[in-house]
This record gives structure tokens, sequence and C-alpha cells, in this order.
């Protein structure tokens, strides 16, 4: 249990900040190696307790895309795509190879795999995958008070495992041992400031850093942000009776991305297949699902296979996350009325997009050594109740993302950073926020753009989880590159406007 005081929080932060850090000794360069095609892997030491840099390491893994111009380098790029439990590495190759050609021809691109996951010293907390998956609830999310049971059990069942198997590793992997590592990491790349990209929980991340560090970094970007207070602690008592993911109204904005695909599909006309009345029709399907599954043709293998109110609920969180998921939604949708309508015959249902991804060990591991949570299983299925009755279809899947904490192992409060967030840092911050985010809703950018004094809001008037680069919109594209190239952030009130997710309508 997360167990900082705000007053030895700020001492701390006070410290870091004006005192040489473990960095500043000099680590040795970064020895690479080619890996995957275009990339380059490597592994560098940090310490595993920050707070003694002489006792034992661990290891980083690192890949990199070098800069295609290399007399006009500016340094690294270094991108985190968030998660929490996401690797670095991988998500590095394979997004980044057409990022805008300016920012290819002038950074390394550095991906990084956190302490705790994948390809660096790693949360083990199973011996096996068949053993993982065999301790998980079989459904995404629970529903029912039995089902409520189950994922009590899984959740006390993962937190056995890693008490036994997790190792010292597990008491060290909060955003600010990450971030200290971020540290060591620029000045291992050789690079005079740190210029960083962090997506979704990796805004966490870098606002942690930007605090820490408010000297360090030359340009930073937040992409789909969490607002530190709200995640971390919460206002007032809300980390007593509130989960983090409710405390982030994180499926607030997930219903208003839905009712967005809604308003869009049904002025889409034909080119949307599930338009017309489309917000009615879904409850229509959503209100059968939850009185009992039903039985579809799996497109796959042609077979029947059953499709429950969770999984449907499911599929559209997977697809709201971004906006070139919609007419694919639209598609679903339509073809899964049709298979349910008594007057038509069973017809092949078009696969559901994919469901929200959900890391075993590695998001737990980071988000609980974070985030303050209840500690009563109760007051979850009372938080549960309530997000239902305020959020709609998506407040109790939220509700229960990172259920592990009530019972998390981890010892990581005298490392975890709960503030302050307000440090005036030497060079602007870019904050990106999407209007209808559906899991780090536009509050949070704004929230964390009144906190930090030396910030910029980016805003995108569109839909999506995160917008650079992701989303493939030209405008925030254009505004984000120039920030990274230059550390001049865009105008303040900056807002850049989506483009139409379903083609025009054929003229009639």
């Amino acid at each position: 249990m997360i167990r900082q005081a705000a007053l030895g929080s700020a001492l701390i932060a006070l410290v870091l900040a004006a005192s040489p850090t473990p960095a500043s000794a000099g680590p040795a360069p970064v020895r690479w190696t080619p890996c995957a095609a275009g990339f380059e892997c490597a592994t560098v030491p940090v310490p595993l307790d920050h707070d003694e840099p002489r006792g034992e390491q661990i290891s980083i893994a690192l890949t990199r895309m070098r800069a295609t111009d290399p007399a006009r380098r500016i340094g690294s790029l270094v991108v985190n795509p968030g998660g929490p439990g996401l690797s670095g590495v991988a998500f590095v190759q394979a997004g980044f190879r057409d990022l805008p050609a300016e920012l290819r021809a002038r950074f390394d691109i550095v991906g990084f795999d956190s302490r705790g996951l994948a390809g660096s010293t790693a949360l083990r907390c199973y011996d096996t995958a068949e053993q993982a998956r065999a301790d998980r609830a079989p459904f995404l999310y629970p529903e029912t008070p039995a089902e409520e049971n189950v994922w009590r059990q899984a959740d006390d069942k993962l937190s056995a495992a890693c008490a036994r198997r997790g190792g010292p590793v597990l008491d060290h992997m909060s955003s600010a041992d990450v971030a200290r590592d971020l540290e060591r990491l620029r000045v291992h790349l050789s690079d005079r400031r740190l210029t960083y990209l962090g997506y979704s929980y990796g805004s966490l991340l870098g606002q942690t850093y930007a605090n820490l560090f408010p000297g360090k970094f030359r340009a930073l970007v937040i992409d789909g942000v969490i607002d530190p207070v709200v995640a971390t602690r919460g206002p007032g008592g809300a980390a007593r009776t509130t989960p983090t993911a409710s405390r982030m109204a994180a499926a607030d904005g997930a219903g208003r991305t839905l009712d967005e695909f809604f308003r869009v599909c049904d002025a889409a006309g034909a080119a949307c297949a599930f338009s017309g009345r489309s917000s009615a029709r879904f409850a229509r399907l959503a209100g059968r699902l939850r009185a009992a599954p039903v039985t579809i043709v799996d497109p796959a293998t042609g077979q029947p296979r059953s499709l429950s109110y969770n999984d449907l609920i499911g599929a559209a969180l997977g697809a709201v996350f971004n906006a070139a998921s919609w007419p694919g939604l639209g598609s679903f949708l339509a073809d899964l009325e049709k298979q349910l309508s008594p007057a038509s015959p069973r017809t092949a249902a078009r696969s559901a997009p994919e469901k929200y991804p959900n890391e075993v060990e590695g998001k737990p591991g980071v988000a609980c050594s974070d985030t303050v949570n209840p500690r009563s299983f109760r007051v979850w299925q009372d938080a549960a109740d309530r997000a239902e009755r305020q959020y709609g279809y998506f407040g109790r899947i939220y509700n229960w993302v990172w259920s592990q904490c009530r019972s998390w192992p981890a010892r990581a409060g005298q490392d975890s950073y709960h503030g302050p967030w307000t440090t005036r840092t030497a060079a602007p911050v870019l904050i990106v926020g999407n209007y209808f985010d559906p899991a780090t809703p536009y509050a949070g950018a704004v929230g964390a753009s009144r906190l930090l004094p030396n910030s910029r809001l980016l805003s995108y008037a569109g839909w999506g989880h995160v917008a650079f680069h992701l989303q493939r919109n030209a405008c925030v594209d254009r505004h984000v590159s120039h920030y990274l190239l230059t550390a001049r952030p865009p105008a303040p009130g900056t807002v850049c406007r989506p483009d139409p997710p379903f083609p025009p309508s054929p003229a009639r």
C-alpha cells in the first residue's frame, strides 16, 4: 500500500530538483546492436533503488531508429506508449516508421520498456502464460454479484502470486522510479536535454519527470493526459471511496465518444452501415444481450459462438479508441442486429473490433505503485453500481480496470510521487487533449495545463484516445512536430478540427 505523506512528497521533490542526480556521474554510452529491420536494440543498467545508486542494478531495454539526416540531428526523441504496462520497444518498432519526415530526419526515435515490463528486468509472477490465464476471471469485467466474487478471487490470486514470485522489482515500479530511469537514460544517450513524447499513462510519467527534473528537458509532449492529482490520490478523501479510473471519469469520456459515434454515423447516412436512430438501436441490442447471451456465427470459423453483453461493451469500447474503427463498428452492429432479427436468416456477423487490452502483471505493477485506491471490496462494488448509474454502458468496465490495487502486495510508498505538480519548468510543456477521448477525458488535459505553469494546451476537437500520429490528423501532427523540432509551442487556444471518419455519402 502506498503510504507517502504529502510533506514527504514535497521534500523529495525539492531535494531531487535542487541536488545532483545519480545520472550526473556519467553512465557509459549505449552499445547498440542490430535487431528488427531498421532498428537497433540495447540494454542499459539502472539502480533497482535510486536511493542506493551503487546497489543492485536492473536492465532497461531500448530500441532506436536512427535519424536519417545525421548532420542535422537534434538528439533522441524518447517515446513512452503508456498502458500502463505496454512495451515501448514494440510500440516504436510497430508504429513509428512513418513519423513525419522531418522528425525522422532530425531525431533518433527511441523506445524503452519501463522497469518491470517486457524486455527490461520484468515482474514475473507466473512460470507460464497458461498459469497466468488459469488465475484470471473468464470474462472482461464483472456484471453480477457472482461474477464480482470470481473477479475478487482472481485479483487475490494474482496478488498472492506476485507476493511469492515478484522479487525486488515489485516494490520499485512507480512512475517516479521510471522518471529517474529516464533521467539516467538521457545521459546514456548523450543528450544534453531530453525530448520526450508520452501517450496516455505516459503522460503521468512525463508530468512526474517535469516536476522532478524541471530543467532537464528541451521539449516534452504529453498526449491523452491524466490529471495527476485526480489519478494518484484524488481530491479530498476520494481515494477511500472511489477507484482511480472512476475518479478520472474515464467512463464518461467513453460514453461521450460513443454518443459521438451515434451522431456522426447517423449524419453519414448510407456511408455508415448502422445509421438511422443508431443510439436507440444499440440500446435494444444491449438490452437483448444483457438479458441473456445469444448465439451468432463466428466469421473466422463459420461455427456458432456465444456473444454476451460483456462482449458487446468491450467491442464498443475498443472501437471508440480510434475513429478509423468506426466504419467497422457500424458494420459489426448492423450485422449483429440482422442476426438477432427473427425475420432474418442467420448470417455471419463481422468480427467485433478488438477489445480493450488488459496486461496481467505490468499494468497493476505500475498503476498500483502510483495510485491510492480503496482497500475494501465492498467499496469497489458500491463504486461500480454508482459508476453504472452515472455513466451508463462503460461505468462498470472502467470501475474494475485497476481492481488489483485493492490487494496489491507492493511496498512502493517511499518511491512513488504524489506532487507537487506545479513546478515551473525551464522549457514549456505541450499538453495535447482530445475533446472526445474514451480513456483520458479532455478534463484531464485541462487540469494538467492548469497545474503546470509553463505549459500550453493544444486541443483536438475530435475522437479517439490520444491524437498525435495515431489519429492521423494533419493539424495535430503539424503543431506537435513543429514543437518537437523548435521547442516552441503553438499559439494559445489552438484547436485542430477532425477529419470525417466516414466517406461522404454518394450524391443522389
